[in-house]
C-alpha cells in the first residue's frame, strides 16, 4: 500500500545526512546557496539576490507543503545538523501513476564529497520503502554531468531526451534528459 507523500512532513535520516524541514533559522545558510549563480547554471529555479526573498520562500516552503504543491528538504550533515549545506526538492506527485519528480542543488563548497549521491539514495529509499512510490523520476539539462553522475550512481535509468520540450525559467526553451528508477529496479 502507498502513502500520500504530503501526509506527514518528511524527515528523513540516513547514514551521514539527515534530509530535514527548513525553518527561518536556515536562512543564512539557505542565502548562501539560493545566491550562488554556480548553482543555478543547469536550473529552471532563478537565483535569489536579496535576504528577504530568500526569508519569504521559507514560508512559502510551508504553504506549499500544505497544498500538496512540492516538498523542500534542507540537506545537512548529521556532524552539523543546524547548517544546510543544499536543498532537496520533491514535486509532481502523481497518485494514479505513484509516481514524484525529485531535483536537489547543493551548495558548491561541498561537492565532490558523495553529497548529492547520499541525498538521492536517501529520498529513493524514504520513497520506496517508507511511501511505498513505484517511480522516482529526475530531469537534467545534458550539459549538467555531475547530476546525471549523480543519478547514474543510484541506478537510475536514463530514458531519452526530451527536445525542446520544457521552458525553464532563465533558461528559456530547453532539453532535459528523463532519468528514472522503479521500485523494481531496486529489488534485490
Amino acid at each position: 500500500m502507498s502513502k500520500n507523500p504530503y501526509e506527514q512532513f518528511p524527515h528523513i535520516v540516513a547514514d551521514e545526512i539527515t534530509l530535514r524541514k527548513i525553518e527561518i533559522s536556515d536562512l543564512d545558510s539557505l542565502f548562501e546557496i539560493y545566491s550562488n549563480e554556480k548553482l543555478f547554471q543547469y536550473s529552471p529555479v532563478k537565483l535569489k539576490k536579496n535576504k528577504d526573498t530568500v526569508a519569504n520562500m521559507i514560508g512559502h516552503f510551508e504553504r506549499d507543503f500544505n497544498k500538496r504543491k512540492e516538498i523542500f528538504l534542507g540537506i545537512c550533515l548529521n556532524s552539523e545538523p543546524n547548517n544546510i549545506v543544499g536543498v532537496a526538492e520533491i514535486f509532481d506527485y502523481s497518485h494514479d501513476i505513484n509516481m514524484i519528480t525529485i531535483g536537489y542543488r547543493l551548495n558548491d563548497r561541498f561537492w565532490g564529497k558523495g553529497i548529492a549521491t547520499k541525498t538521492v539514495k536517501a529520498m529513493t529509499d524514504y520513497f520506496f520503502n517508507d511511501i511505498g512510490i513505484n517511480r522516482i523520476q529526475a530531469f537534467v539539462m545534458p550539459e549538467n554531468i555531475k547530476s546525471q553522475n549523480v543519478l547514474q550512481r543510484n541506478n537510475f535509468v536514463k530514458e531519452g531526451i526530451i527536445r525542446q520540450g520544457c521552458v525553464w525559467k532563465g533558461q528559456g526553451v530547453v532539453d532535459l534528459i528523463l532519468y528514472s528508477l522503479l521500485k523494481s529496479d531496486t529489488s534485490e
